[in-house]
């Protein structure tokens, strides 16, 4: 026995452990963000050779592993005798668990459907000329929901508790919410390149996808820094992609090659939300009790002009020879890509022909911004309130 507990007659509290369900489910989230951006590299260095390849698995591992996770939780719940876990659980089609196990499965199961649909698609049509082909979807939609009930099944126990739990418990929380962004980021990633970062296309649909996340995750955390934390880990875990991927030999298998390869190619350069997280950030801690139209009102402009202030400049910057080194990565080029592309030439591509057609795309991202972080601060306040 402790001295402490020798002269208080009370044993030290144990810090209590995080279940391994919740464990089990933030390594299905963590195998499918890998396993996507090897895939991508993947079509990009070599082409589709076979399904059964490395990236494929990892990311159907997810699937697997949020059924296991999330089976268990429901099955024991539902015939165990455990009435603490039936009390922090919810009833659904005669079975009882966690709401996040109820999404896990529903997303791993969607996972699943997906990989025989991707197949077939891929046999009767061949490679994907875009990234958003109906597989894929099926895919996207399995791999968000996974990561959605990932979130809300650490929310539960995280709003239950306090101490050293706690903590652990919004580590993880903050984790899923920053694998949760890169999902979104990678289904729009066709919008993304930087040969479209002047355009309004481009900023209207970050602004769809980030500010809803930013604003609910920092809402349910309540903690000074969520944002910015998020969005740090988002921007390692793309950094690390894309210094790892190229030290890994590769080379193309299918034609036509226009782009010598010997190594994986990587994800672009992360975006530069870091800046307006920070933004975000510090106008919660001064605007939080403001009415919530209100502060959707004032975060959406800010997010926006944030972005814009630093991602615009950065953007020519990536065009130039600058940023054609390991660090920014510009050099490396898909084999499929012709040399005569905007993206080798290393030129923006004008998506909106007009000066007017520009004007009316960025106030529509504006509005865009403004009722996504509306929608972000909705869903936040819900999160706020889960408790099983």
């Amino acid at each position: 026995m402790s001295e402490s507990a020798d002269r208080s007659g009370v044993r030290p509290e144990q810090p209590a452990a995080v279940p391994w369900q919740i464990w089990c489910s933030v390594i299905a989230v963590t195998s499918a963000i890998v396993g996507v951006h090897w895939d991508i590299s993947w079509h990009r260095s070599i082409g589709r050779d076979s399904f059964w390849t490395p990236a494929h698995i990892a990311i159907y591992l997810c699937g697997v592993l949020a059924g296991l996770a999330s089976g268990s939780l429901i099955l024991s719940t539902t015939l165990g005798r455990n009435e603490a876990a039936r009390q922090a659980s919810v009833r659904i089609w005669g079975f009882r668990g966690p709401l996040g196990a109820f999404l896990s499965a529903w997303g791993g199961i969607a996972m699943l459907t997906s990989a025989p649909f991707d197949n077939w698609w891929h046999g009767a049509y061949g490679l994907d000329v875009k990234i958003l082909s109906p597989p894929h979807m099926v895919l996207a939609a399995g791999m968000v929901t996974v990561g959605l009930g990932a979130l809300i099944l650490i929310l539960g126990p995280m709003n239950r508790s306090g101490g050293g739990l706690h903590r652990r418990l919004h580590s993880l929380f903050l984790y899923t919410g920053a694998a949760i962004v890169v999902f979104m980021l990678v289904v729009t990633m066709e919008y993304l390149f930087r040969i479209y970062m002047h355009s309004a296309t481009f900023y209207r649909v970050v602004c769809l996808t980030a500010p809803p996340v930013l604003a609910a995750v920092a809402m349910a955390s309540g903690r000074r820094w969520a944002a910015t934390s998020v969005i740090g880990i988002y921007t390692v875990f793309l950094l690390g992609m894309q210094w790892i991927f190229p030290l890994f030999p590769a080379e193309p298998k299918l034609g036509p090659v226009y782009q010598k390869v010997t190594h994986f190619i990587p994800p672009e350069f992360p975006l530069l939300l870091i800046v307006p997280a920070v933004a975000l950030d510090l106008l919660r801690s001064r605007a939080g009790r403001w009415n919530r139209w209100l502060q959707a009102a004032t975060a959406g402009p800010l997010f926006l002009a944030t972005f814009l202030a630093v991602q615009w400049p950065f953007a020519s910057f990536l065009m130039s020879p600058a940023a054609r080194n390991w660090f920014f990565g510009t050099h490396y080029l898909d084999y499929g890509i012709p040399s005569t592309s905007y993206y080798v030439r290393n030129l923006f591509f004008p998506l909106e022909r007009t000066p007017a057609e520009f004007w009316t795309g960025m106030a529509i991202a504006l509005v865009a911004a403004v009722l996504s972080t509306r929608l972000g601060l909705a869903w936040g306040s819900w999160m706020q309130r889960i408790r099983r």
